[in-house]
């Protein structure tokens, strides 16, 4: 049954009824999956904090971000070895020459062919000058290097605190408990941005009260 509220973010057996299955890439797969993208990319979600606190759970896809100053160059390399669409809030549709234009705010999923699952997310992070803009408050930008980190197995991921940043204003089950693992590890200067950045745009949050 779909949601009562058109608002309300389907769940997740309700997104694999209307769209399709899973079978998503993970660390170990996704190096090899994005060889030849010769422009930054870098691990966010659930695999983001994983891959710092060491705490392994259950994920149900894989989320990279790109620039979306680097979309059409994205485009090129999928070539016609897989499938992508386009998503936002007004449309789901093939993400192709057919339609050369993307949000900065939007986000590509990507699989084979129609008969095949999902296999990875790219929500798109909008660039400023070729940094880091924060979605959520475009006037906040910093350089790429100063939001993600390399991991030791080698890859770009999302620094903590950022990742946390987006999952504040979520909070499904899945973000509290990343944010319970956590929250207790960052040092002073993750816990005074993070709590700074979410004072930005929430300040009566919770999360900012407990940091």
């Amino acid at each position: 049954m779909a949601t009562s509220d058109p608002a309300e973010p389907l769940s997740w057996d309700e997104l694999v009824r209307w769209y399709g299955d899973w079978d998503p890439l993970d660390p170990t797969t996704i190096g090899a999956f994005m060889d030849g993208f010769d422009r930054p990319w870098w691990i966010v979600g659930g695999w983001s904090i994983e891959a710092f606190t060491g705490v392994s759970r259950p994920h149900e896809d894989m989320d990279i971000s790109i620039l979306s100053r680097d979309a059409p160059a994205f485009r090129e390399f999928l070539g016609d070895r897989w499938t992508g669409w386009n998503i936002d809030e007004d449309w789901l549709r093939p993400f192709s020459h057919r339609f050369p234009e993307v949000s900065p705010d939007s986000q590509v999923w990507i699989r084979r062919n129609a008969q095949s699952p999902w296999v990875l997310d790219v929500p798109f992070t909008p660039s400023t000058d070729g940094r880091w803009s924060n979605k959520r408050h475009l006037a906040h930008t910093e350089n790429l290097e100063d939001v993600t980190w390399i991991a030791p197995d080698g890859l770009r991921y999302a620094r903590p605190e950022v990742t946390l940043m987006f999952k504040a204003a979520q909070q499904r089950p899945k973000d509290r408990i990343d944010a319970e693992v956590a929250l207790p590890m960052l040092d002073a200067p993750a816990r005074r941005w993070l709590k700074e950045t979410i004072a930005r745009m929430n300040p009566d949050h919770e999360w900012a009260r407990k940091l």
